[in-house]
């Protein structure tokens, strides 16, 4: 079953709909990185991280990891690493996975330019819970509220992450 995103930020799971942020550029085709901008298109989910500290391991068919303070996300273009994950602390830019927010207290990773890596087009696209109840845009993911992601994570059957460019 796939996740479809509209571009005005309604999101259908199945028999879920529900409202999700999305980056505060909007949403586009040619994601580059830092434009604040969701891309569009088909991705998978490929992993699961939480933070153990503040909730239990969601239930996913996916490969669920428990965060720990030394966990990061390379940013750097320049850098080999990035679009990864990596060890804190890391000689590139990157951010930091363990977040006081609680945007990544359950964070699913999309394989938007994994495959291969292009420096500069995009990196640490998640889907995450939002920053609040009136779904503040995010820096290029998509993000839900905590039971509508869970609610997606538990679904999850191996489908993908269909986001759909404005008019799509």
């Amino acid at each position: 079953m796939d996740l479809i995103v509209s571009a005005g930020g309604i999101a259908r799971f199945g028999k879920l709909e529900c409202r999700c942020a999305l980056g505060r550029g909007g949403v586009r085709v040619d994601k580059r990185e830092g434009d604040g901008t969701t891309p569009a298109g088909h991705f998978a989910l490929t992993e699961v991280f939480y933070r153990p500290d503040r909730r239990a391991a969601p239930s996913t068919a996916l490969s669920v990891t428990a965060l720990s303070e030394t966990d990061g996300w390379c940013d750097d273009p320049t850098h080999p690493d990035y679009n990864r994950r990596v060890r804190l602390p890391h000689p590139a830019r990157h951010e930091r996975m363990w977040r006081d927010d609680g945007l990544y207290d359950a964070v699913a990773v999309t394989d938007h330019n994994s495959n291969p890596v292009v420096p500069g087009a995009g990196s640490g696209i998640f889907v995450h819970v939002a920053g609040g109840p009136d779904y503040p845009p995010t820096e290029g993911c998509v993000a839900f509220a905590m039971g509508d992601l869970l609610e997606i994570l538990a679904g999850w059957d191996g489908g993908q992450v269909v986001i759909l460019a404005p008019g799509g």
